[in-house]
């Protein structure tokens, strides 16, 4: 997948003919009541990221929502505003050669989907995919992003990492309920498939750094303190409209860009809490210790 470009043009069309808006709520914006079997896991077999005549130097990002209750406010800011914004500015600023994006929504171990995953796509067709995703809106508090984590590892076939030795990004977006932790090998054979004994959630986050740097950007609180150490961006709730400016600072800073530099592209009155969020961040060029 990845031809085409993504466009404003398309995105407004896109926007008009979902009536989209801001203010609506989470089942007006996700209409489905139940997963498309294309998104789920169980019946995906690779999800390819290739260069193309149109993309050449193909660069893999993960956009994972967190969709327990909890988060609908966050699915719907993502889907009307800003999924776009960060797209847009991805393009416009070069922050990595041929982006393309991948959205996932995962939720707790008892739901019904627990993990939905889109095609690697660099056209309208990121935002059409994630409207197309299930919002099952429950949850007992588990999450799986761990799921996200061994598919990713071990059903991506990514350009960018068998030609150039090059990682993707994998930012997750959640609040601060707990990772599911226990029988990590019974989830995520129900979830995914995949029969991995003795699977722990630290064996899980070892195989996807192999391919991706790994991030989470969690709305208030501070769960789980100790998963992803220095790579995890605690905001507040209305701080969510700077989403793109933080995965974006997050990549460059991940590249060898200065903060500095990130902050000065920033408007002004964003920054203090730009640099807020950065700050958090302590980033080496090895795996993430557990």
């Amino acid at each position: 997948m990845g031809f085409g470009s993504y466009s404003a043009a398309d995105w407004a069309k896109l926007r008009s003919s979902r009536q989209l808006d801001a203010r609506q709520n989470v089942e007006e914006v996700f209409t489905r009541t139940s997963c498309d079997p294309k998104f789920d896991p169980r019946y995906i077999g690779t999800r390819e990221c290739f260069d193309s005549e149109d993309h050449p130097h193909s660069t893999p990002i993960v956009v994972g929502l967190d969709v327990t209750a909890s988060m609908g406010y966050l699915a719907v800011k993502v889907a009307t505003e800003a999924l776009n914004d960060l797209i847009l500015k991805l393009y416009s600023t070069g922050t990595v050669e041929d982006p393309a994006l991948m959205c996932a929504a995962y939720g707790d171990y008892e739901d019904r989907s627990p993990l939905q995953v889109t095609q690697f796509e660099s056209d309208i067709r990121i935002a059409e995919q994630l409207l197309d995703l299930w919002f099952e809106d429950r949850g007992t508090g588990q999450v799986v992003p761990t799921c996200l984590w061994e598919f990713l590892a071990r059903h991506t076939n990514l350009d960018a990492y068998n030609k150039r030795q090059k990682k993707g990004f994998v930012f997750t977006i959640g609040d601060h309920a707990k990772i599911r932790s226990d029988h990590v090998a019974e989830t995520v054979k129900r979830v995914v498939g995949d029969d991995i004994p003795f699977a722990t959630v630290k064996k899980l986050l070892r195989e996807v750094e192999e391919k991706f740097h790994v991030f989470h950007i969690m709305i208030g609180g501070n769960g789980n303190e100790d998963i992803l150490p220095g790579h995890k961006i605690v905001i507040s709730r209305n701080e969510i409209d700077l989403l793109p400016e933080i995965i974006i600072g997050t990549i460059r800073l991940q590249n060898g860009d200065k903060t500095a530099a990130v902050l000065a592209d920033c408007d002004e009155i964003r920054r203090p809490a730009l640099a807020n969020a950065l700050g958090q961040l302590r980033l080496t060029r090895g795996r993430i210790h557990l």
